[in-house]
């Protein structure tokens, strides 16, 4: 795998708030190599170690996009839903940011079945077929629509199970790790110093809490997916 330049600034993770981790009393002692010091009784990740796994995740993602491979990007909690969905749709990736739904990916079949209707539902929809059935069925049908829409609407266009999968929250989205661990496909987390680093293919030590610490991994990530699908697109 070839290495390149991100412009990985350790200046600008700390404005970003990505060195802080979690209270002394909530950590997972497997976290201690990429903790730099104590402060105020939450500990301090050590950002140069959180600078060379996010530029290790950024080849990963460049390489994988430049030979045309799918992306998953996974964060439902509140803090991190639109920074999912804003990263997705910048980089062209599949997400989920409202809630993981069990067996998504271990049960594609079904997943796959619910998209097959969702994506009817939707046509019926657009073509105002909906509107002429009675009405207790049209607002059956659309209530369902709805519920697809929010929990389905982020994969809508995926057509198998992702080539790798990034993950903003382990402890969060610990049903959607494992099952990549069970289907072997590789994943990036952002990893704060409750989780354990060895889950993941590639493990970025950083603070999963902060708004501004998950964009500014996830704007890296993305940077990395555009320029190699770039390199795709001029080298097919």
């Amino acid at each position: 795998m070839t290495r390149r330049y991100w412009n990985i600034n350790l200046e600008e993770m700390m404005e970003a708030g990505v060195h802080f981790g979690h209270g002394t009393r909530k950590w997972n002692p497997k976290m201690a190599p990429y903790i730099s010091a104590k402060r105020k009784g939450i500990h301090i990740t050590n950002l140069t170690r959180t600078a060379r796994f996010l530029s290790e995740a950024c080849d990963l993602v460049f390489d994988a996009a430049s030979r045309g491979k799918q992306f998953l990007i996974v964060g439902t909690k509140n803090k991190a839903a639109d920074s999912v969905e804003w990263a997705a749709i910048r980089a062209r990736c599949h997400y989920v940011n409202k809630k993981w739904l069990g067996g998504m990916l271990t049960n594609w079949s079904t997943t796959e079945t619910r998209l097959h209707k969702f994506r009817d539902l939707r046509m019926e929809q657009k073509t105002g077929r909906l509107n002429r059935l009675p009405k207790r069925d049209a607002a059956m049908l659309k209530r369902q629509l709805s519920r697809l829409q929010t929990y389905l609407g982020g994969i809508k266009y995926m057509t198998g199970v992702p080539d790798i999968v990034i993950i903003v929250d382990q402890h969060e989205e610990y049903t959607a790790l494992r099952e990549c661990i069970t289907l072997g496909i590789p994943t990036i987390c952002l990893t704060d110093t409750n989780c354990d680093p060895d889950l993941a293919d590639i493990s970025i030590p950083a603070n999963d809490d902060a708004i501004s610490s998950i964009r500014l991994i996830l704007n890296k990530l993305v940077f990395a997916i555009c320029e190699g699908r770039s390199s795709y697109i001029r080298n097919p």
